[in-house]
């Protein structure tokens, strides 16, 4: 005997559900098929949530329709109207409110070393030493992490070449960024890039001791604080809430840059952190065409600086425009092997041999 579609139909129809009517009366049957004497058909609830409960419904239609003559085979699946239930969103990570009290300077798990590179005012290519350095100590073999704690103006994204959001499995714990063979961390990549952060003090204090403290850094030779021009709040939370090896202080060679490292330098003797040498930057020019060398910013000065506070001179890097299209193109010219590249060679010599790095 040939089971029919109006026999499956009226057994459904006396199993009735608990919220009133049958499954038949709730148009609940779906793409039924019948293959000799196999049945199979679709019961689809009105919500991801009905069907939650109508597991035991599903059994009884089953059972029903198998009881049936001529019917030897019976799958009965059971799904739903609607989107199923969205899976939970991953945790949001906030960035930024004011600081949370500690017990003096602390150490940044797994980190050997933590060195600030700073100048006294901006336009010296001190984010340029930063990412180049990182990257020159990286290629030594060193562990190298970098971190922008340029609040106001992030540079690091577009210079190591990266925008990727970090991730934050719970809402709490940051995983960083790598670039180049640098574990890399920037307030850049957690903030809109064409919006400006207007955040007072406390705000600043409260983002660098997030970066430090919830970053993932792992174990690292070296962590390169990449910090804001001037003698502000990031510079102050730095060396009075972190264990920090030493500053390092970028100036050019003119006299007007010169004004404000010193300031620089006079801030870190206040809140007594070594600076570990001075790094002139833009020191000279060579053309291209001809291989004159011009000294645009002047000669000799950040040298002579360092001469007169006693203070080590880590060497002096040219300035050219494959260093600024590096930048800018996200790879930067510590990379390559040219001649630039080769002076972030000898600093970082100097560095890992003055146990520095």
């Amino acid at each position: 005997m040939t089971i029919t579609r109006d026999q499956i139909t009226a057994a459904l129809g006396k199993i009735a559900l608990p919220d009133g009517g049958t499954l038949i009366s709730q148009d609940m049957l779906r793409a039924l098929t019948i293959e000799g004497a196999s049945v199979r058909f679709v019961l689809e609830a009105p919500s991801p949530e009905v069907a939650q409960k109508m597991e035991p419904i599903r059994a009884a239609a089953e059972q029903m329709i198998a009881a049936l003559p001529g019917v030897e085979q019976v799958s009965v699946a059971l799904t739903a109207h609607g989107p199923a239930p969205k899976a939970p969103e991953p945790p949001s990570l906030k960035i930024g409110g004011h600081p949370k009290p500690q017990d003096g300077p602390l150490k940044v798990p797994g980190v050997d070393r933590i060195l600030a590179v700073a100048s006294g005012k901006g336009g010296v290519g001190k984010s340029t030493v930063s990412s180049n350095l990182a990257v020159a100590l990286a290629r030594q073999g060193r562990r190298v992490g970098l971190l922008d704690a340029d609040i106001y103006g992030p540079s690091q994204p577009r210079m190591m070449g990266t925008t990727k959001r970090p991730g934050s499995p719970d809402g709490k714990n940051i995983i960083p960024l790598k670039a180049h063979g640098v574990t890399f961390m920037s307030i850049g990549l957690l903030v809109d890039a064409a919006k400006a952060v207007v955040w007072r003090g406390p705000m600043l204090m409260g983002a660098l001791q997030q970066m430090l403290g919830q970053v993932q850094w792992g174990d690292l030779d070296v962590l390169i604080v990449d910090l804001p021009p001037g003698t502000g709040d990031v510079q102050l939370t730095l060396c009075t809430k972190t264990e920090l090896t030493g500053a390092l202080v970028v100036s050019t060679p003119q006299d007007v840059a010169l004004l404000d490292a010193r300031k620089a330098l006079d801030m870190f003797n206040t809140l007594k952190t070594p600076v570990l040498g001075l790094i002139e930057n833009m020191s000279g020019y060579v053309c291209e065409k001809c291989g004159h060398e011009a000294h645009i910013f002047g000669q000799g000065g950040v040298e002579a600086e360092a001469a007169a506070l006693g203070l080590p001179f880590l060497g002096a890097l040219p300035i050219d425009l494959a260093t600024r299209v590096a930048g800018d193109t996200g790879t930067p010219i510590a990379v390559g092997d040219g001649v630039v590249a080769q002076a972030y060679v000898r600093l970082a010599d100097r560095l890992v041999a003055g146990g520095m790095a």
